[in-house]
């Protein structure tokens, strides 16, 4: 036996337990103080069992320089698949007990470790977690996650999971995964402990084992494809539709913009030659504000239309202004408006609306253009998939992500109450209210 612990009194205790249990004291001397994760002293030693309960949303700030350098290493160190926010390190415990498992020609390993419900949905689509969730079902290693009761521990009441991994699956489970409930399958203790109010008992473990044994779908228990908990993030886009006008509100907005104010603004550090360059810009403002009360203040709901005549007012002003001040003005006297026409760009292709701009999680079970033309098109018809996002893995369109919503897979719908029964408590509630009063002002 081995095992590492960085808390001073429950390595302690671990040491005293297996100096009395163990004939030599061989396996007290294996257990290691320190930092899994950052101080490591069991060297490349590989595991035919591990068994882990790490720290639940635990920051790993202290060990963030260890981890990170070992990370760039890639997959030559611990943490080549990704690395979580930094508030939580459950996932960072799980990817260490993966490169500790013996290689499959060695026998291969299986790894348990406790977690909980953060690492099943965590982050999105290209996050650390859901990289590391991608890594650890693209090489099959998943084989069940089984819920556990709540309050089954001293110092919190919360929900948690048991994962149960392997490089060694048997053949009937190759690319499935196993979700088993066994939140229901619990007895009370006798007396509480802290948080602790309930324990599995033998009975309720020889159930599970059995659900997991017999690998079956049932009220329990689902099986999956490891596919199916993945899903393509596709970015959909919508075009640019702006009217323009020349008016009062307008003009005010454009003295607001950044780009505008910064005519007359210098740079120049002497005293008198910064004075000359804000003359100029304010005169420059000034100019603007005039050449653009010479446009008509009628709505124009084409920019290709519009563009024209603000060039020909500046240029009529003989002003030459740079892009930052093109974009200022445009941006002020535009406003979104969805019976303009698009705006396009250079190549007549349409712009797309930033504000508009959407996602859509698709299945990778599914085809994302058959998805998007059935599921987007028939309410936004002017709408297109953004193709130039895409997976920095295979490089297909869509970033690749990995979830495990558990809750969804176990869902019972519970009809609500009749409208009746309701009113009858309300009314009972609303007697037992008054008789309270009466009591009170008497």
């Amino acid at each position: 036996m081995f095992g590492h612990e960085s808390q001073p009194e429950t390595f302690a205790l671990c040491k005293a337990d297996l100096y009395m249990v163990s004939v030599d004291g061989r396996d007290a001397d294996n257990i290691k103080f320190g930092s899994t994760l950052s101080n490591w002293q069991l060297g490349v030693r590989r595991y035919d069992y591990q068994c882990a309960n790490p720290p639940y949303g635990k920051e790993w700030k202290l060990d963030q320089a260890a981890v990170e350098a070992e990370a760039e290493r890639g997959h030559a160190g611990r943490f080549g698949a990704g690395l979580p926010r930094i508030s939580d390190g459950q996932l960072l415990f799980l990817q260490h007990m993966l490169s500790r498992m013996k290689d499959p020609q060695d026998g291969g390993g299986r790894v348990a470790i406790v977690m909980n419900g953060s690492p099943l949905f965590t982050g999105d689509a290209g996050s650390g977690e859901s990289e590391i969730r991608r890594w650890i079902l693209e090489n099959d290693w998943l084989e069940a996650i089984i819920a556990l009761p709540e309050q089954l521990f001293y110092n919190t009441g919360i929900s948690t999971y048991v994962w149960v991994l392997s490089n060694r699956k048997e053949a009937r489970r190759k690319n499935k995964v196993q979700l088993i409930d066994g939140s229901g399958f619990w007895t009370p203790m006798r007396k509480s402990l802290g948080n602790k109010r309930r324990e599995i008992g033998d009975d309720q473990i020889k159930q599970v084992l059995g659900l997991y044994t017999a690998a079956e779908a049932g009220e329990h228990c689902r099986l999956f494809d490891s596919t199916e908990f993945g899903y393509r993030k596709i970015t959909v886009e919508r075009p640019l539709r702006l009217n323009f006008q020349v008016n009062a509100e307008r003009l005010a907005r454009l003295e607001q913009e950044s780009g505008f104010q910064n005519l007359a603004i210098s740079k120049k550090k002497e005293a008198k030659a910064k004075a000359a360059e804000e003359a100029e810009g304010r005169k420059q403002q000034a100019a603007v504000l005039k050449a653009l009360g010479t446009l008509p203040n009628t709505v124009c709901k084409d920019r290709a239309k519009f563009m024209p005549l603000l060039d020909d007012a500046l240029k009529r002003a003989g002003l030459k202004l740079g892009a930052p001040v093109r974009k200022a003005i445009l941006a002020a006297l535009s406003e979104r408006d969805e019976t303009a026409e698009i705006c396009r760009d250079d190549d007549g292709q349409p712009e797309p609306d930033p504000e508009l701009r959407d996602t859509e999680n698709v299945s990778l079970t599914q085809d994302i253009h058959e998805y998007f033309d059935r599921e987007v098109k028939p309410h936004v018809p002017d709408a297109w998939i953004n193709t130039s996002v895409r997976d920095h893995k295979d490089g297909e369109v869509g970033k690749v992500g990995y979830e495990i919503n558990f809750n969804r897979y176990f869902y019972r719908y519970q009809p609500q109450r009749a409208l009746g029964d309701i009113e009858a408590d309300i009314k009972t509630l609303e007697g037992e209210i008054m008789a309270m009063l009466r009591d009170i002002t008497q």
